[in-house]
């Protein structure tokens, strides 16, 4: 599923991607507030979350690739929104970019999260889903703006739900209709 930008590719992510994948969210595990995740991940440790992302069904992992280096620049995930059965036909949405795949960073590589979240709705448009939910650890404009820019509506804050780097961190909530 090439992308309107020739050096980008995404497509559903695989085994071989763990490596890459684990190191994109280890950074965020240890740079910012954005997971609460407190401890970084082996790639055996992180395996479980991969493999509960088919290449079908309502669960999946999309990457976005370099086409010239096969770098992975980043990936998005839908995933369960809570275990319970009637929450079936909801799931919760996640962007991770690559830190040197940021809008910005590094010349002719933009809008990763876009693509990925763009590859990611259309896959998800045949399941039998109802929502889409997206929790962001405040602040962050860059993921709310990303989050709005594909429907998703503020639906309200947990105040103070999760201490991280000695401090107290807000997370907003966002639901988006499938």
């Amino acid at each position: 599923m090439p992308s309107d930008h020739a050096e980008v590719q995404v497509r559903p992510g695989t085994e071989e991607d763990l490596d890459a994948l684990t190191e994109i969210y280890n950074h965020y595990v240890r740079e910012t507030p954005i997971t609460f995740d407190t401890v970084a991940f082996t790639p055996e440790e992180r395996r479980p979350w991969l493999l509960s992302h088919p290449e079908d069904g309502p669960h999946r992992l999309m990457v976005a690739v370099d086409t010239g280096s096969q770098e992975i620049l980043g990936y998005a995930t839908s995933s369960p929104h809570r275990p319970k059965a009637a929450y079936s036909t909801s799931v919760e949405t996640t962007v991770y970019v690559a830190a040197y795949a940021v809008r910005g960073s590094t010349p002719g590589r933009r809008g990763i999260g876009t693509l990925l979240y763009e590859a990611l709705f259309e896959v998800l448009a045949g399941e039998d889903l109802h929502r889409a939910y997206a929790g962001i650890t405040q602040p962050n404009e860059a993921s709310v703006r990303l989050h709005g820019r594909f429907g998703f509506r503020y639906v309200g804050t947990y105040r103070e739900i999760g201490r991280k780097f000695g401090r107290y961190w807000d997370v907003d909530w966002y639901e988006k209709e499938l």
